[in-house]
This record gives C-alpha cells, structure tokens and sequence, in this order.
C-alpha cells in the first residue's frame, strides 16, 4: 500500500460526508398524500362469505366453526394432519399440539415441523387475507417454515377491504406483523402458478364465533 492511499480513502470518506451533510439539510416539500374517495370502496353484504370465496380463489380453504375443539375435530379429516409427526400449536384451546416452542429456543429447530396452528387477529373480505400479529408468534418463522398452516380467528373481527384493515392496525408498534392470504405461491417458472413453492403447501383457516 503506497503512502497516498490513506490520504486519498480519507478524501473520498470527506467528500462523502459533506454530499450526504448538505442532503440532509435540503427541504423538500411533499405533495401529500392523496384524499381518498370513500364511495369507490367496495363493502359486502355478507363480508364472511366473501372471505370465504376469495380465500378459495387464492388457495386456502376456510371452515365455519361453532367450539373450539372442533377444529382438532376437522383438521383429524386431513391425511396430511392425521399422519404429522411434529404440530406446534399457539391456540391450546382448539389444538393441543405435541411441540412446544419458545422464545428463547433456536428458530432454525423449527425446520422440522408439520403443521402450526397460529392465532388470527382480524380477517380482510376483499382478498381472503388474515391478520397475525406477532405479538402471538415465540418465532415469526412459525408462520413460513412447517409444512401447512393453520389460523384459528373469530368471524365476528371481519373488515371489509384494505383501507379498513389499516385503519384497524392503526400506526404499526415496534415488532413484527403479516397479512397472510392462501399457501406461499409462485409463478416465475414457466408463467404457471404453482402453490406451496416457498412455505407452507396448504392453508387452513377455522373461523370461530
């Protein structure tokens, strides 16, 4: 290394500084963001039922439920849960589950599992999309790295589109949170859908009174 490298490096790092400085200082007013016109917004009649046909349209399947434990009841119809090994359930009430997980236990551990029950705060009607909160999760992974999926929420916390679903969450809290909306799904190999590419290969949602 010659003696003008450093000299040079710290130019440079000088120079950076004072482009990012006088960056900094610069005010931009915004345009603002745009009113939005309320009567363009769509709401449904029976917002349930139509979450339950978008859910469909986009992989997931959806089951009315009247107790808790009927969801272990249904999900005991399903080979693929019948014949899982691994199930980490985070609603004890509507499925015991045999794999406890923790906050402070290693995520990669749960590469494993077969299913995951998860908690659902609310439900979007217009897209078939279930919000979690991570609050819930000891792992945000839980929702992405088992098998299949289920989400256990009350059909009674339905809104109707987006726009409601945002206001409902209000300004974000530190942490973590995720629209869910069917199976993972891709379409980059040869232009065709393929679902349960790059999580879980079914969704499972029970909707609860």
């Amino acid at each position: 290394m010659s003696d003008s490298e450093p000299t040079t490096r710290t130019a440079q790092t000088g120079s950076r500084r004072a482009i990012l400085d006088r960056l900094s200082s610069w005010h931009v007013e915004s345009p603002g963001l745009p009113e939005l016109d309320s009567s363009r917004l769509t709401c449904f009649d029976d917002p349930v039922t139509k979450f339950v046909e978008m859910l469909a349209v986009v992989g997931g399947e959806a089951h009315l439920v009247e107790r808790p434990n009927e969801v272990e009841q249904l999900l005991g119809s399903i080979e693929a849960y019948s014949q899982a090994k691994e199930i980490a359930s985070l609603v004890p009430e509507a499925v015991a589950g045999n794999v406890e997980v923790t906050v402070d236990q290693d995520p990669h551990l749960l590469s494993s599992l077969d299913w995951v029950i998860a908690r659902g705060e609310f439900i979007v009607a217009e897209n078939g999309a279930i919000w979690v909160s991570g609050s819930t999760l000891p792992h945000r992974v839980m929702l992405f790295i088992p098998q299949y999926l289920a989400i256990v929420v009350s059909r009674r916390d339905v809104v109707h589109h987006m726009h409601d679903a945002y206001a409902r969450i209000g300004a974000p809290d530190p942490g973590f949170g995720v629209f869910v909306s069917g199976p993972s799904k891709t379409a980059d190999i040869e232009q065709s859908l393929v679902l349960g590419a790059h999580g879980c290969r079914k969704l499972q949602v029970f909707l609860t009174p």
